[in-house]
């Protein structure tokens, strides 16, 4: 028989359950309840043009956003807040677009001032910012805390995410100078919509809240941390709305590709370590690559080839070029005709036939006629057969018809079997470059070979980035990193379910004279 709890027992429990966290009142600038504040900032919005009164900025310049300095009217309020988000716990974020510590949503935590700013927030704040917009937000608003620290980044984008509206930031950080990074940069867009230059820097200000509409030219970054003493701390998030209307978007042109140069094995002799000629060595290799899909060939190219060409890039007659667009990559390549002797000859070898050939050997991966298609060991048998059958209907037909119907089905097969073919390039990763995933890059995924071989990089260190990640495709899930190595011939064969980018090289690397960049020619080849 179940024991009854006490009338009183009940009464706690009852008590218990109708209490309520106390809710500190969050007190917004005084600005905003101000009618003619409201009024004029509607008309700027629509307009596209700038206006400031008291605490508050509009800017349309390079996209509409807009500066609320004292946010929160008492400080008391903002250093309380300030000690309540120190006090959460942080998960590590990072992959190819961004690098911090962020909290859980923050939409049911229980924290006085944590929730009294959610409240002003989802309440007062989104109805005096839909009246100015002239659009109906939803009640529900995406809100986190991050903690931005030293070398710490968040890449060019856009934010553009079904029902994402107005994204907004409110800094709570310490004093702040432009020479500590963490700046908030807006972009420039080019006539296909595509993110230019950075023109103006926000230097995060402790109580100051920013937000602009999410559109297809709202491109920005926060910038690098290079401060090792101060934690850039905010809360940012969106309010949800019907999203504005959004142009279809760009597609670059695909690289161009070529099938090989024709050199032969004499430059295989000239250049590369005579470890990896030997065609026993070249069965064991291609043995470990079939097993994993990707394999490192340490001291690939002969020593005194690989000092001549690390020596020669460092030359100033090679012209290099930054490649964007920054929501895409932010990366040099040098330009070909300006390279030195050894640096061409080593971009032929890598170009060349016979290095085509030798990959083929690597790999088994069909990159040159010479290299057997994967089935004819299995059907060898089956062509016996055949054989045998139809050579008493060949002896009986005219010699010259026989001649023919070979030639014939030789360029049948020929037909079936596409030219392989490559595309590559010489780049040079300093302190600010990377290379970013894409849903262009995506949608044209393809099976292919890719190799990468690195010079200059003898004291690089994992930390600073610059290292190439492999990642399955709308997952979270890195496969494979691989990192730069001197003379050491990375070689990844990747299918249509998995993509590639390059870390964002972080400040460590411009603090020891010694790392300040490294060098790479990446190949891409297709079968």
């Amino acid at each position: 028989m179940a024991s009854k709890r006490s009338s009183q027992e009940c009464g706690k429990t009852e008590k218990k359950r109708k209490k309520k966290t106390c809710e500190e009142t969050a007190e917004l600038c005084v600005t905003l309840e101000e009618e003619q504040v409201k009024k004029s900032m509607k008309e700027a919005w629509s307009q596209k043009t700038h206006y400031s009164q008291g605490n508050l900025e509009l800017d349309c310049h390079p996209f509409p956003h807009c500066i609320i300095r004292n946010f929160l009217s008492s400080e008391t309020f903002v250093e309380n807040l300030q000690k309540e988000l120190l006090g959460l716990s942080f998960h590590e974020k990072s992959n190819d677009l961004y690098k911090f510590k962020q909290s859980d949503d923050l939409r049911r935590r229980t924290e006085p001032h944590i929730a009294g700013l959610r409240a002003a927030l989802f309440g007062p704040f989104r109805s005096w910012l839909g009246e100015v917009l002239g659009a109906e937000l939803e009640s529900t608003v995406d809100i986190s805390c991050a903690k931005y620290e030293h070398t710490d980044v968040l890449l060019c984008h856009d934010d553009e995410l079904e029902g994402r509206r107005v994204a907004f930031i409110l800094y709570l950080v310490p004093p702040w100078q432009s020479s500590d990074g963490g700046t908030l940069d807006l972009y420039t867009t080019d006539s296909n919509l595509q993110p230019q230059n950075v023109v103006k820097s926000l230097v995060p200000s402790l109580n100051t809240l920013i937000l602009f509409e999410v559109s297809p030219v709202s491109f920005h970054q926060v910038s690098e941390v290079l401060t090792q003493d101060k934690c850039r701390l905010s809360l940012s998030g969106w309010f949800h709305g019907p999203s504005l209307d959004r142009p279809s978007r760009y597609i670059e042109p695909p690289v161009h590709r070529n099938p090989h140069l024709p050199r032969d094995e004499t430059l295989l002799l000239e250049w590369i370590n005579p470890a990896y000629l030997d065609i026993s060595y070249q069965e064991q290799v291609q043995e470990e690559f079939e097993d994993s899909s990707e394999i490192q060939l340490k001291d690939f190219l002969k020593e005194e080839k690989f000092r001549e060409v690390s020596e020669a890039l460092r030359l100033t007659q090679i012209q290099w070029t930054k490649r964007g667009p920054p929501n895409k990559r932010c990366c040099e390549t040098a330009s070909l005709d300006t390279l030195p002797q050894c640096v061409s000859a080593c971009w032929e070898l890598l170009h060349s036939e016979a290095f085509f050939l030798l990959l083929s050997n690597f790999t088994g991966l069909r990159l040159h006629y010479l290299c057997p298609a994967d089935d004819d060991d299995d059907d060898d048998e089956e062509k016996e057969g055949k054989e045998e059958g139809n050579q008493e209907k060949a002896g009986k037909g005219d010699k010259q018809t026989g001649e023919a119907s070979g030639s014939s089905a030789n360029t049948s097969r020929e037909k079936e079997l596409s030219t392989p073919v490559c595309c590559g390039e010489l780049r040079r990763w300093s302190h600010g470059c990377y290379t970013l995933l894409h849903d262009g890059e995506a949608a044209r995924a393809e099976y292919a070979l890719d190799l990468v071989l690195p010079f200059g990089c003898a004291d690089w260190q994992s930390e600073y980035g610059g290292f190439t990640c492999y990642v399955a495709n709308e997952e979270d899930e890195e496969l494979l990193t691989v990192y730069p190595e001197n003379n050491s011939l990375a070689l990844v064969y990747r299918d249509k379910e998995t993509l590639k980018f390059v870390k964002h090289v972080n400040h460590k690397s411009s603090c020891d004279s010694t790392c300040r960049e490294f060098y790479d020619f990446s190949f891409v080849y297709y079968e």
